[in-house]
């Protein structure tokens, strides 16, 4: 069984359930083109592939991005880390991946498609789509996602491909582009619900001036949700929703509102990593069961270090700015160099959330009298014996646990940061906050020397 379906089952039946579904979103090559896989400081482990630049002209380091097969053996490394529930594509990587190459075959992660690709996310360099009123569109029929083309052999219920799709409704305010958009996902919903597609739904806040002010538009998307879906019956509803977190209040309201409406959440841009940490972190604690990272993953200095922390934060085991630190910790041992310093990488920012990144409510607007960003680890409360990782702090757990790459048993000298049980197994029971920090800085680095 894929841990999504595993994950869905266990949230439908137990309310109190920490089951968290994790969604890595690699379709962005639908919406930015040359720019959608990301930047080349990060690479999978195979390295560079065959790329042509003309010396004359630019370099590749000049040029900055990953090219495609680049792009691909990343969504290989991530799959195979089994840390994500959903790998969204678009349907052509989808088609590399799933059918071709049968990547997810024997993974537990679910591969998805996205569906439609309304004009909001067409952010082209230098283009204007984003600042007109979304159109619906779909580049991509449902058995071109199942199969790889225009009509899927319908005599099994098998299909090589994606059978999970992302399908994306704009609502902007305005009567006849809400009412266009409605269609045109009935008609996918009936679609879907005849060829066996399963989807999960995407509400993206105006990407145009709708006269609704910032602080209404969680009503204002809450309320579009439930009335679009009450008439639809189960066998058409989406298996969950991905939405822009408007805050406590709104995500409650929805959370509460039908136990069978599973509630997720979208990463919007970039921005800190504390940003994406305390997002991932808030929208659980208030009824979220999903998140859909997209350019906070891809953008990130370590995609699979970035990932882990996300999972950690999701399982109750590390807090959003314990998360960072820890973070940075797993940079500095790998000698990556952050974008941001660690304090500049604390501090929380108000995300743009339209897809170009264009329509903020204040985008990456500082938020003043942060306290995270002037705090530090707390001290342990009696004294460390001197020169040991505890009286050091996390950075400064030796290089050889936060950097080995295969899993041996920590040392003695590793183990001074953590408190042992008899047998030699950590002793949670007794770890300060620097000394789960250290032991699981020492864990991860393990996994991903």
């Amino acid at each position: 069984m894929k841990s999504l379906d595993a994950k869905l089952a266990e949230i439908r039946s137990n309310p109190r359930s920490r089951a968290f579904i994790l969604a890595d979103a690699k379709d962005a090559d639908m919406a930015f083109g040359v720019r959608a896989p990301g930047p080349r400081s990060y690479l999978a482990r195979r390295g560079s592939r065959p790329a042509q630049f003309s010396p004359e002209v630019w370099s590749r380091d000049e040029f900055g991005y990953r090219n495609l097969p680049e792009f691909l053996d990343v969504i290989r490394e991530i799959v195979h880390q089994s840390r994500v529930d959903i790998m969204l594509m678009s349907a052509y990587v989808n088609e590399q991946l799933s059918i071709k190459e049968g990547l997810f075959r024997d993974s537990a992660v679910t591969p998805a498609a996205r569906a439609n690709d309304t004009t909001d996310v067409w952010a082209v360099r230098h283009g204007c789509y984003t600042r007109e009123p979304s159109q619906p569109f779909r580049s991509a029929s449902i058995d071109q996602i199942q199969c790889g083309q225009v009509e899927c052999d319908r005599s099994t219920n098998e299909s090589p491909g994606a059978n999970l799709g992302l399908y994306s409704v704009t609502f902007v305010n305005e009567l006849e582009q809400d009412r266009e958009a409605l269609l045109w996902y009935k008609g996918f919903r009936e679609e879907a619900e005849r060829k066996k597609f399963r989807h999960f739904l995407e509400i993206f806040d105006p990407n145009v001036s709708s006269g609704i002010p910032s602080e209404k538009l969680g009503e204002f998307i809450n309320d579009n949700i439930l009335r679009t879906l009450a008439g639809v019956p189960e066998a058409g509803r989406p298996d969950f929703l991905k939405i822009v977190y408007h805050g406590p209040r709104a995500m409650e309201e929805l959370a509460q509102y039908d136990p069978n409406l599973v509630v997720g959440i979208l990463g919007g841009s970039a921005g800190t990593t504390y940003d994406a940490f305390r997002l991932i972190h808030d929208a659980q604690k208030y009824g979220a069961r999903v998140a859909l990272f997209g350019r906070k993953i891809n953008n990130a200095e370590h995609q699979l270090a970035f990932i882990e922390m996300l999972r950690l934060i999701t399982d109750g085991k590390v807090g959003p700015e314990e998360a960072v630190r820890a973070y940075h910790a797993i940079l500095q041992s790998k000698g990556i160099k952050p974008v941001r310093p660690l304090d500049d990488d604390l501090k929380l920012t108000d995300q743009a959330m339209s897809y170009d990144g264009s329509a903020a409510r204040r985008a990456n607007v500082e938020v003043r009298n942060n306290p995270v960003a002037s705090s530090r680890v707390a001290k342990p409360s009696a004294p460390a014996a001197a020169g040991t990782a505890e009286s050091k702090g996390l950075a400064t757990v030796p290089a050889t646990a936060l950097g080995r790459s295969n899993p041996q048993p920590p040392s003695a000298l590793e183990t001074d940061a953590w408190p042992i049980q008899p047998g030699g197994k950590p002793d949670f029971a007794k770890m300060s906050s620097v000394q789960r920090q250290a032991y699981d800085a020492w864990r991860l680095k393990r996994r991903f020397g």
